[in-house]
């Protein structure tokens, strides 16, 4: 369970922000995407990712070398309606998402997260 003002203590900050928004949009992503993505430097992200883990907002799990974020599904259905609205709204994710499909060959992660 995720309180209001936890939610919106994590969506203050927009690279927080951004983070959310985009593993709302695109489901899991490796911490490798993200940082190439946001166009952000890897320690900054997983600092942002481990507040926004600890706050339950989001899930992550590890594959060999890899960590995976993705949004918490157990929460409840009011935060997913809170997080549709951000991400209409938040205009910064298109370059984004131009920032993740510029990443090339993304199942051959290991050229980025390596």
């Amino acid at each position: 369970m995720i309180a209001l003002t936890t939610l919106f203590k994590c969506l203050a900050d927009e690279t927080r922000l951004r983070c959310v928004v985009f593993l709302h949009k695109q489901g899991r992503l490796c911490v490798c995407e993200l940082t190439h993505a946001l166009d952000l430097l890897q320690p900054k992200i997983s600092r942002h990712l481990a507040q926004l883990r600890q706050s339950n907002l989001l899930q992550d799990s590890r594959e060999g070398q890899w960590v995976y974020y993705q949004i918490n599904p157990e929460l409840p259905g009011w935060v997913f309606e809170i997080l549709d609205v951000a991400a209409k709204q938040f205009t910064a994710n298109t370059k984004d998402l131009v920032q993740l499909q510029a990443m090339g060959d993304r199942p051959d992660l290991a050229k980025y997260c390596g």
